[in-house]
């Protein structure tokens, strides 16, 4: 009883992560590591994602009540994610994410050193294509990012919104929208395929859930209260924990 009141609690700030930036799996999956050793790993990953996509559901709900949605850009760019992420989930029976491991730390580098370095960017919302053009960005991205998500996964919510700002010319707070229905795209695809193999831990899960939305709720009111700057500067420091996290997994582990 009392490791799930504490994997609750870590579901409650992952949630309220997820909500602001996406990186809320930084918190939640060491925990239920952490209480639940004996648990196949399968499980618990399935269990958090059963978890943190209610989460993201509702944080994308919410920001669709505040923050303009472009849905005939975000509907088709969605089911790319979830098409992307069953391909990942295929890809990684098929070859090991070894490379990936090292390279991803890299990656993350580049993205925060040019995000720091570029002072102005995501701080506008002025998107640079006309419908069709974004349609089809923002669908390559969904693939893209939906297939990396299957195969590998760590940094998603960080890369969607790093490309949404970037490539369409979003700011950090509608790109952190539209990445919340990406995400609940592609973590409704790795439910699927974890349940069907039974690695998921429904019970845990549920309470686990509302925790989730509990956090949700709260990320999402500090988002829409503050802005684009305060979304930029949550992105950049969680950027940073994925660098060490993912450096410490790839180099020293």
């Amino acid at each position: 009883m009392l490791d799930l009141l504490i994997v609750s609690c870590a579901s409650l700030l992952a949630g309220l992560i997820d909500a602001i930036v996406g990186g809320g799996g930084l918190v939640l999956v060491p925990t239920l590591f952490a209480a639940y050793p004996a648990m196949p790993p399968a499980t618990l990953l399935g269990t958090n994602k059963s978890a943190s996509v209610w989460g993201t559901f509702i944080a994308a709900v919410q920001y669709s009540r505040q923050a303009p949605m472009r849905w005939p850009v975000l509907l088709p760019a969605a089911a790319a994610a979830l098409l992307g992420s069953l391909g990942g989930a295929w890809t990684v029976t098929q070859v090991e994410p070894d490379f990936l491991r090292r390279l991803l730390p890299l990656i993350l580098i580049a993205v925060l050193a040019y995000t720091l370095a570029r002072k102005d960017l995501g701080r506008i919302h002025a998107p640079r294509y006309a419908l069709r053009g974004e349609q089809l960005a923002a669908s390559l991205i969904g693939l893209g990012i939906g297939w990396y998500d299957g195969f590998f996964g760590p940094g998603t919510g960080s890369f969607f919104i790093f490309l949404f700002v970037r490539l369409l010319g979003y700011d950090f707070l509608n790109a952190s929208a539209a990445a919340k229905l990406l995400n609940v795209a592609t973590n409704v695809a790795a439910i699927a395929l974890f349940a069907a193999k039974g690695h998921v831990w429904w019970q845990a899960g549920l309470v686990m859930a509302a925790a989730n939305v509990a956090g949700s709720l709260i990320g999402t009111r500090l988002a829409l209260r503050h802005g684009a700057g305060f979304v930029r500067g949550a992105f950049i420091l969680v950027v940073g924990a994925l660098i060490l996290k993912t450096g410490y997994d790839a180099f020293f582990k």
